[in-house]
C-alpha cells in the first residue's frame, strides 16, 4: 500500500492511497469461496459451483464488499500507523478502480485535538442551596384543594356565571349530522375554564336551569379529530342545574383523597417533592456553572465538521420550534446573521465540552456500562406506561436511539467525577433564586417579582382530549 500525505493544516488531514491489485483480488477470492458454500445454482452442488459461474452471478455484489473492506481495512492502517485519531468519519473518494489494476483513493479527515488535562481542583463553582418554604408548602396544599373541589346545587334560581358548575345535556351537530362524541347527558360543565371548544360556554353563561340553548361554534383549525377540524357545529344544550363549587377543605379528609393517611402525611409527601425538585435543580446550576468554568479554561482547535454539524442540528430544532410556534419572541425578533453567529457560538461550546468529557473519560477510564443502560432504559418505560417492551424493544433495534439514551449517562458520570475534584461552595437562597433562568436579564428592583421568562416556556398546553367535545 502506498500513500502520500496531501494535506497537513492544522486538525485536517488528506492523503492519496494506492492499494494493490493483488490484495483486492485476493479479498474477492475470499468472499467468492464463502459464497461457493451455500450457493444454490441449478446442476451444481454447494461449494461444487466453477469460479467462473460464481462471478457471473455474484461477481458485482462481492466487488462492492471487498472495495468496501479493503478501503476501510486501509484508512484504519493509515490512521494507526501516524498515531492519529480521527474526530469523524473519514470522507473517501474513489479516483481508480479498474480491473486488473491497483485501487486508489483520496481520504479526507479530521483529527481529534490534542487535549491536556490540567488540575480540576483549582476550578471554582458555586452550589445553590434553596430550603424547603413552608409557604410553597401550603401552596401547594391550597392548589390541591382546588383540584378537588366539591359542588352543591344553587338553590336560588339565577343566571349562570362564570365559576358555576353547569349540568347540561348537550347534542352536537356538523352539517346536520351527529358525530361521535359529541353527546352527552348530565354532564358537569366549570364555566370559565374552557375545557371546551372555543366560544361554548361562554354562551352557556347567562342562561338559567330549564332553558333549552343552540350552541354555535367551530372547531380549531388544528383539532385532534380531523374528521372535525375547522368545521362549524351547533350543539343542542339543555340546562338542568347549576351548581357552586368551592375548593375541599384542607384536612385529613383531602389526604385521603390524594392516598394518604392524614394531613401530616400529605404535608411531608409535599416537602419531600419540593426537596427533590430543589436537588435535581440545583444540580443542573451546579452542572451549568461546571460547564461555563471548564468551557472558559480549556481553548483548544476544533474539528470544523462537527462544528458544522452541530449547527445543522441547532438550526433544525430552531425551524421545528418555528413551525410549530415555539419559537422564543427574543429569538424570532433576531436577524439571520444574528441567529447565525449565535447558533456558530453554541455548536462551538457544544463540540468543546464535548471532546473534552471525551478526554476526561478516556484518560480516567470512566465507561458506559450495561448496568447503565439498563437503569437508564428501566427510567424511559416508566413514562409509557404499558408500553414499556415496545419501548424497549425500539431502542434494542435503533443504534441512534441507544446512543442518544446513553450519552446523558456519559455526560452525568463525568459531571459526577468531576465534582469530587473541583472547589465547591454551597450558598443558600431563595426559592425564587434557585429556579431563576441565570441567562435571563437582570429585572428592575420594582418588578423582581415578575416571572421568569423560563417558567413561562416550560408551560405546555397539551392537554387529553377525552370527549370530542371538549379542547
Amino acid at each position: 500500500m502506498q500513500v502520500t500525505e496531501t494535506k497537513n493544516e492544522g486538525l485536517s488531514r488528506a492523503f492519496t492511497v494506492a492499494i494493490p491489485a493483488a490484495d483486492f483480488d485476493s479479498k474477492v477470492d475470499s468472499r467468492l469461496k464463502e459464497v461457493a458454500k451455500t450457493a444454490n445454482i441449478p446442476g451444481f452442488r454447494p461449494g461444487k459451483v466453477p469460479t467462473a459461474l460464481l462471478k457471473k452471478k455474484y461477481g458485482p455484489n462481492v466487488m462492492g464488499e471487498a472495495l468496501e473492506q479493503v478501503v476501510n481495512e486501509a484508512s484504519g492502517k493509515v490512521l494507526k500507523d501516524r498515531d492519529l485519531r480521527a474526530a469523524t468519519q473519514p470522507k473517501i473518494e474513489i479516483t481508480k478502480f479498474e480491473e486488473g489494476q491497483d485501487i486508489e483513493y483520496t481520504m479526507d479527515v479530521e483529527l481529534m485535538p490534542d487535549i491536556k488535562l490540567g488540575d480540576f481542583s483549582k476550578i471554582k463553582v458555586e452550589r445553590q442551596i434553596a430550603e424547603i418554604d413552608e409557604s410553597e408548602v401550603q401552596k401547594s396544599l391550597e392548589n390541591m384543594a382546588q383540584s378537588y373541589k366539591t359542588s352543591t346545587p344553587i338553590a336560588k334560581k339565577r343566571k349562570a356565571k362564570s365559576g358555576d358548575v353547569a349540568v347540561i345535556d348537550f347534542l352536537g351537530k356538523v352539517d346536520g349530522e351527529e358525530f361521535p362524541g359529541g353527546k352527552a347527558e348530565a354532564y358537569e360543565l366549570e364555566l370559565g375554564t374552557g375545557s371546551f371548544i372555543p366560544g361554548f360556554e361562554d354562551q352557556i353563561v347567562g342562561a338559567e336551569p330549564g332553558d333549552k340553548l343552540e350552541v354555535k361554534v367551530k372547531f380549531p383549525d388544528e383539532y385532534g379529530a380531523e374528521e372535525l377540524a375547522g368545521k362549524d357545529a351547533v350543539f343542542d344544550v339543555t340546562l338542568h342545574e347549576l351548581k357552586e363549587s368551592s375548593p375541599s377543605e384542607i384536612d385529613d379528609e383531602l389526604a385521603k383523597k390524594a392516598g394518604l393517611e392524614n394531613l401530616d402525611a400529605l404535608k411531608e409527601a409535599i416537602r419531600e417533592q419540593h426537596g427533590s425538585v430543589f436537588k435535581d435543580a440545583a444540580r443542573q446550576k451546579l452542572k451549568r456553572r461546571l460547564m461555563d468554568a471548564l468551557d472558559a479554561e480549556y481553548q483548544f482547535e476544533l474539528p470544523q465538521g462537527m462544528v458544522e454539524s452541530e449547527v445543522e442540528a441547532i438550526t433544525g430544532q430552531m425551524e421545528e420550534a418555528k413551525k410549530n410556534g415555539q419559537l422564543p419572541e427574543e429569538d424570532a425578533n433576531k436577524s439571520e446573521d444574528e441567529l447565525k453567529a449565535e447558533f456558530g457560538e453554541i455548536a462551538a461550546r457544544r463540540v468543546r465540552l464535548g471532546l473534552l468529557f471525551t478526554e476526561i473519560g478516556r484518560e480516567n477510564k470512566i465507561e458506559i456500562g450495561q448496568e447503565d443502560i439498563n437503569k437508564a432504559l428501566m427510567e424511559e418505560t416508566k413514562r409509557y406506561p404499558g408500553q414499556e417492551q415496545a419501548v424497549i424493544d425500539h431502542y434494542n433495534k435503533n443504534p441512534d436511539a441507544m446512543q442518544a439514551l446513553s450519552g446523558p449517562i456519559f455526560e452525568d458520570k463525568i459531571v459526577d467525577f468531576l465534582l469530587e475534584l473541583v472547589k465547591t461552595t454551597d450558598k443558600k437562597v431563595g426559592l425564587e433564586e434557585l429556579m431563576a433562568d441565570d441567562d435571563a436579564p437582570a429585572a428592575p428592583k420594582k418588578k423582581a417579582a415578575a416571572k421568569s421568562k423560563t417558567k413561562a416556556k416550560a408551560k405546555t398546553k397539551a392537554k387529553a382530549k377525552t370527549k370530542t367535545a371538549k379542547k
